[in-house]
């Protein structure tokens, strides 16, 4: 097959996987996100250990830039401030784990695919539906076969530390919901 015919059912799937992603003015924060982080991992049950680790610091990556945005419009406020600062260790002991793994860690993006929520309200129900998604993201990863074997010890250790983090911001977010 010539060139010119290989290009032509190239350009057709680029062009029709981009009528996929959804509009950036949608309604949840995250939306555009839709085939990163943790919504990526849910549609991808048979995920590798390199989709396992982009999936993983993709969410890092939209957790963070969620929780700067909501700061920017409502103020360095708890849970937030502190919730953030541990995104920034998450996302260390991530790219520490794609350098184990001999993998190029993937740009972060995610300050261009999320806004602020109209409410301080909405902000703690983002919040908390974000841990939520990233702890099934994770309890996902553990349950793979793939860190069933022994040279993937460490690498599910890292995962249950950042699902086990994920509960403790949840929870700080309920705490925060509770009050209203």
């Amino acid at each position: 097959m010539n060139r010119s015919r290989q290009f032509i059912p190239v350009l057709f799937l680029a062009v029709f996987s981009l009528s996929l992603v959804p509009s950036l003015g949608a309604a949840s924060s995250v939306d555009a996100a839709a085939l990163q982080g943790a919504r990526a991992a849910a549609a991808d049950p048979d995920a590798t250990i390199a989709q396992m680790l982009r999936y993983a610091i993709e969410d890092e990556y939209l957790a963070r830039a969620e929780y700067a945005v909501i700061m920017a419009k409502f103020g360095e406020l708890r849970p937030f401030s502190n919730i953030i600062r541990a995104e920034e260790s998450h996302i260390a002991y991530l790219r520490d784990a794609f350098a184990d793994a001999s993998l190029t860690v993937p740009a972060d993006l995610a300050a261009s695919r999320v806004s602020a929520p109209a409410t301080l309200l909405a902000a703690f129900k983002a919040g908390k539906q974000a841990e939520i998604d990233n702890i099934a993201m994770y309890e996902g990863f553990l349950a793979s076969p793939l860190l069933a074997a022994a040279d993937a010890a460490e690498l599910r250790a890292l995962f249950v530390r950042l699902r086990d983090a994920s509960k403790n911001h949840l929870r700080s977010f309920e705490n925060q919901l509770s009050r209203y």
